[in-house]
């Protein structure tokens, strides 16, 4: 195998994949990049499995010999990020003798390194998805669904079905939904004209996945949709050269919709961008153990005044105009579950709508998007 690239190219995509490199692989060749060099059509492609989340990409090089071999993930990373802008060149010598591995050479204008690989057959094959659903879905739904919900998925590796985000697609709409058992986040984003084999169905994608779907998407301003395999398993995401395949979350979904209330006692419009700053300027007082803020409704005055108290630090104070119907109260909530919701809302007139204050409260954009974040309160002594 030999081939030629500019170190911006290999380094992007390199830098892509490796994202799906096993931290602690149970094997020394799922800590490897896999190059598949194809003289025919002068292709590189990389790719990366941990054996739950697959990164594949291909970009145009000089092919001089085709060829397969993994490399280790880090140390190339590390090698190739800090060479100067130029062409590379790559090529591997065959050891007759030993069975496992294979030598490569990375040369530039004025460096070279040899690296010990290991042979390509070892490196387990990307699953694919030969019956199920596929679906094409516009870059801008999902991009705007992983945005509002995807923050409130939960990280404890035990809750299992919760670390993902739960997609539902129905003839017109996709729903996205993550909750971490303090907090829900629901967003529905409008699908017209999308490419079908059938209705609709529903699937639990792990965080991580959607995370590094995310983060290519990001990357790609010419690419308007993205094509989606659903089978028993796995699910497949595909957008041009770029190939991401994750297993599904098994397990049966809570059914978030119940959580949700349908009548409320009392409702507040709020200018959310405002409500952030005063949040986020009480919330210098708060601290680990006491990441509290009480929100006080003053509905004679359509004033709310939030309160910060820290027996280590002392306490802060601060107000700001609010349309308020229903009584006036107190109920307090975690400072970071409220900001991560109110971060993601996408637009800056909100409601925020309440019961009593040991009951969820719901926030909800007023026109844009539709979307829903239930967050629960904490308790508070009177």
């Amino acid at each position: 195998m030999k081939f030629t690239s500019s170190q911006s190219e290999l380094n992007s995509n390199l830098s892509l994949v490796s994202r799906a490199v096993a931290s602690r692989p149970t094997h020394p060749v799922l800590g490897n990049v896999l190059f598949c060099a194809d003289e025919e059509k002068g292709e590189i492609s990389l790719t990366a499995f941990d054996l739950s989340l697959g990164i594949r990409t291909s970009f145009r090089a000089e092919v001089v010999e085709g060829g397969k071999i993994t490399l280790p993930a880090k140390l190339l990373n590390d090698i190739v990020s800090r060479l100067g802008e130029g062409e590379i060149t790559i090529s591997v010598e065959e050891n007759e003798n030993d069975e496992e591995h294979s030598l490569a050479f990375l040369k530039t204008a004025s460096a070279q390194f040899q690296i010990r690989g290991m042979k390509a057959d070892e490196f387990p094959e990307l699953p694919t998805v030969a019956d199920g659903e596929i679906v094409n879905l516009p870059i801008v739904a999902l991009t705007e669904g992983l945005k509002g919900a995807l923050f409130a998925a939960s990280g404890d590796e035990t809750k299992q079905v919760l670390t993902g985000v739960h997609l539902t697609k129905t003839v017109d709409c996709l729903e996205f939904a993550a909750t971490d058992g303090h907090r829900l986040a629901v967003v529905q984003t409008p699908l017209e004209e999308v490419e079908s084999a059938s209705g609709g169905f529903n699937v639990t994608i792990p965080a991580r996945a959607l995370r590094e779907l995310e983060r290519m998407m990001s990357t790609k301003q010419n690419i308007e949709t993205i094509t989606l395999h659903v089978d028993d398993s796995q699910v497949i995401f595909e957008m041009g050269e770029q190939r991401l395949t994750s297993r599904k979350l098994e397990g049966a979904y809570p059914t978030y919709n119940q959580l949700i209330p349908k009548s409320f006692e009392r409702s507040l419009v709020l200018d959310r961008k405002q409500l952030i700053r005063c949040l986020e300027l009480v919330a210098v007082l708060s601290d680990q153990k006491n990441n509290l803020v009480k929100f006080s409704l003053d509905s004679e005055n359509d004033r709310l005044s939030l309160a910060v108290e820290s027996p280590d630090l002392g306490s802060a104070k601060e107000s700001m105009a609010a349309e308020i119907q229903g009584e006036s109260g107190d109920i307090a909530f975690n400072v970071k579950y409220l900001m991560d919701g109110l971060k993601a809302l996408p637009n800056n007139d909100i409601q925020m709508q309440l019961n009593a204050s040991t009951q969820p409260v719901i926030f909800t954009p007023l026109g844009g998007l539709k979307m829903t974040y239930l967050v629960m309160p904490v308790q508070i002594r009177q």
